[in-house]
Protein backbone atom coordinates (compact mmCIF):
# COMPACT_ATOMS: atom_id res chain seq x y z
CA UNK A 1 0.00 0.00 0.00
CA UNK A 2 1.40 3.54 -0.88
CA UNK A 3 1.65 6.17 1.59
CA UNK A 4 -1.37 8.57 1.90
CA UNK A 5 -2.34 11.78 4.19
CA UNK A 6 -3.88 10.79 7.36
CA UNK A 7 -5.88 14.11 8.24
CA UNK A 8 -7.80 13.45 12.10
CA UNK A 9 -11.11 14.67 12.19
CA UNK A 10 -10.47 16.50 15.65
CA UNK A 11 -13.40 18.74 16.09
CA UNK A 12 -17.22 18.47 16.01
CA UNK A 13 -17.50 20.33 12.62
CA UNK A 14 -15.31 17.87 10.80
CA UNK A 15 -16.48 14.97 12.45
CA UNK A 16 -19.91 15.88 11.31
CA UNK A 17 -19.61 16.45 7.73
CA UNK A 18 -16.18 14.14 7.72
CA UNK A 19 -15.84 13.44 3.58
CA UNK A 20 -19.65 14.89 2.61
CA UNK A 21 -19.45 16.45 -0.51
CA UNK A 22 -16.06 16.38 -1.31
CA UNK A 23 -14.73 14.63 -5.11
CA UNK A 24 -11.16 13.54 -6.34
CA UNK A 25 -10.89 12.43 -2.75
CA UNK A 26 -6.55 12.28 -1.96
CA UNK A 27 -6.03 11.79 1.43
CA UNK A 28 -7.48 9.55 4.06
CA UNK A 29 -9.81 11.26 7.33
CA UNK A 30 -9.13 9.62 10.90
CA UNK A 31 -12.00 9.28 12.96
CA UNK A 32 -10.96 8.27 16.24
CA UNK A 33 -13.57 6.77 18.93
CA UNK A 34 -15.90 5.67 15.82
CA UNK A 35 -17.51 2.51 15.45
CA UNK A 36 -19.93 3.63 13.10
CA UNK A 37 -20.08 5.58 9.47
CA UNK A 38 -22.57 6.69 6.59
CA UNK A 39 -21.60 7.93 3.40
CA UNK A 40 -25.49 10.07 3.02
CA UNK A 41 -24.67 13.52 1.05
CA UNK A 42 -21.07 11.41 -0.56
CA UNK A 43 -20.41 12.56 -3.99
CA UNK A 44 -17.94 8.89 -4.18
CA UNK A 45 -17.51 5.62 -3.29
CA UNK A 46 -14.61 5.16 -0.49
CA UNK A 47 -13.01 2.15 0.91
CA UNK A 48 -13.60 2.06 4.87
CA UNK A 49 -11.11 0.79 7.40
CA UNK A 50 -11.81 -0.04 10.91
CA UNK A 51 -9.22 -0.71 13.85
CA UNK A 52 -8.95 -1.51 17.54
CA UNK A 53 -6.86 1.17 19.47
CA UNK A 54 -3.78 -0.82 18.28
CA UNK A 55 -4.51 -0.10 14.93
CA UNK A 56 -5.33 -3.91 14.48
CA UNK A 57 -7.88 -4.08 11.10
CA UNK A 58 -11.25 -5.67 12.63
CA UNK A 59 -13.22 -4.55 9.75
CA UNK A 60 -12.70 -3.52 5.82
CA UNK A 61 -15.52 -2.43 3.63
CA UNK A 62 -14.07 -1.66 0.06
CA UNK A 63 -15.92 0.14 -2.80
CA UNK A 64 -18.56 1.28 0.01
CA UNK A 65 -21.23 3.15 -2.22
CA UNK A 66 -23.04 6.25 -1.33
CA UNK A 67 -26.23 6.38 1.10
CA UNK A 68 -25.04 3.19 2.57
CA UNK A 69 -24.57 2.51 6.73
CA UNK A 70 -21.86 0.40 8.79
CA UNK A 71 -23.79 -0.18 11.67
CA UNK A 72 -21.63 0.13 14.88
CA UNK A 73 -18.43 -3.16 15.39
CA UNK A 74 -17.52 -4.53 18.57
CA UNK A 75 -14.09 -3.68 19.61
CA UNK A 76 -13.60 -0.70 16.81
CA UNK A 77 -11.86 2.33 17.69
CA UNK A 78 -10.87 4.00 14.81
CA UNK A 79 -12.09 4.82 11.25
CA UNK A 80 -10.37 5.48 8.58
CA UNK A 81 -11.74 6.66 4.87
CA UNK A 82 -9.39 5.85 2.10
CA UNK A 83 -9.92 7.52 -1.50
CA UNK A 84 -11.97 4.49 -3.52
CA UNK A 85 -10.24 1.60 -4.70
CA UNK A 86 -7.19 2.69 -2.12
CA UNK A 87 -7.14 -0.58 -0.28
CA UNK A 88 -5.51 -3.20 -2.22
CA UNK A 89 -3.76 -6.11 -0.16
CA UNK A 90 -4.73 -5.42 3.50
CA UNK A 91 -7.20 -8.10 5.28
CA UNK A 92 -8.64 -8.65 8.97
CA UNK A 93 -5.94 -8.74 11.37
CA UNK A 94 -3.11 -6.47 9.77
CA UNK A 95 -1.52 -3.49 11.27
CA UNK A 96 -1.94 -0.26 10.09
CA UNK A 97 1.30 1.79 10.22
Amino acid sequence: MDHIKVIEAKCFKDRLFGLIGKKNIDYCLLFKRCNSIHTFFMKEAIDVIMTDKDNKIIYIKKNMKKNRIILPKKGVYQTYEFPNNYIKNLKKGDILK
